[in-house]
């Protein structure tokens, strides 16, 4: 049985499954969750049924569900492995590629999430202190991130870091720019992008730039 990969296309954790799917050419079916598709509606009813909190992305395996990005990512190193080299085989890089997964999920994304849910609860007036709360915090792991990579080596592509790396920055980045003093941050951002199996995710997402709350910029 083919796999079956639940989320949205421009979602960012939904990237973060679709990657490692692209980047090894594994074989899935997309089963989208947007209210427009064809099956968006039965889709998402699939999820709130099998996760938690009801949230995407969500892989199907035969009679294996697996939920959260990341667990997704470490379920297809060991069951669907392929040339990208998702989890490193040395014990020591693979608790850095995990350690720095962290990093970007929770203070890259999750930092970035604080400014888009205000523009969510109310665009036209939100919160000021959340959003300040999320830019102030984005430069803080930005400033983080630049120092950490000037002494510190990624895994090769297309590792869990990509995985988790290329989503984050790419949304923040329309969030909060990454300053100039931050230039391996912004070359990491670069370089991800240009990655087929992410150059295919923001290509895929294209259509859906509307729904950015703040107002997709006209570049990338």
């Amino acid at each position: 049985m083919m796999l079956a990969l639940y989320g949205h296309r421009f979602s960012s954790f939904t990237w973060k499954a679709l990657i490692p799917l692209y980047a090894n050419g594994t074989a899935f079916e997309f089963r989208d969750v947007d209210p427009g598709a064809e099956d968006g509606p039965a889709n998402m009813d699939f999820v709130r049924k099998v996760h938690p909190a009801g949230k995407f992305p969500v892989l199907v395996d035969g009679e294996t569900t697996v939920i959260e990005a990341t667990s997704i990512a470490e379920y297809l190193a060991v069951h669907h492995p392929g040339e990208a080299p998702l989890i490193p085989a040395d014990p020591a890089q693979a608790t850095t590629a995990r350690m720095m997964d962290r990093v970007f999920d929770n203070y890259v994304m999750g930092t970035a999430q604080l400014v888009v849910n205000a523009y969510l609860a109310d665009a036209q007036n939100p919160d000021p202190q959340q959003v300040e709360l999320g830019r102030e915090g984005l430069k803080r792991a930005y400033t983080w991130l630049d120092a950490w990579l000037a002494e510190n080596t990624l895994p090769p592509h297309v590792s869990l870091v990509t995985c988790a790396a290329a989503p984050s920055l790419f949304y923040a980045d329309w969030v909060k720019r990454i300053p100039a003093d931050c230039p391996r941050v912004a070359a990491l951002r670069e370089e991800a992008l240009a990655l087929p199996a992410v150059a295919r995710c923001v290509e895929d997402a294209r259509p859906y730039r509307d729904y950015f709350p703040l107002g997709a910029p006209e570049r990338d």
